[in-house]
């Protein structure tokens, strides 16, 4: 019986609260313009940081309406592997570590250190 009850309901893809008394929050409508002239909107609350440059997914990225030129972040280079681990070790403490190694794998003993 309790299985008939909940049929026809769409169950979870409507919300069963009243939006009475409820406000959305306040936006502002931003207006970006590709390389290519296409214009699109895009929703910010009022209190965001509105960026000076979004992608628009389709036209690649658009600069704000009323933006002149975005300012170049500057961006610190990526850390590679290679970077952090000569922050630990020197050459010459990779060299005998490849030595020890290239040793264990020719079957030989590794050297004592």
């Amino acid at each position: 019986m309790s299985e008939r009850s909940l049929r026809g309901t769409q169950l979870g893809s409507r919300s069963l609260e009243s939006e009475v008394g409820v406000e959305p929050a306040p936006r502002q409508l931003v207006e970006f313009v590709c390389e290519d002239g296409h214009r699109f909107k895009v929703p910010f609350s009022t209190d965001a940081d509105v960026p000076d440059t979004w992608d628009s997914g389709t036209h690649g990225i658009g600069m704000r309406v009323g933006v002149s030129e975005v300012e170049e972040e500057d961006a610190k280079p990526a850390r590679t592997h290679w970077d952090m681990l000569m922050e630990r070790r020197s050459m010459e403490e990779l060299q005998v570590i490849l030595e020890e190694r290239l040793a264990i794998r020719r079957g030989e003993k590794a050297p004592e250190v």
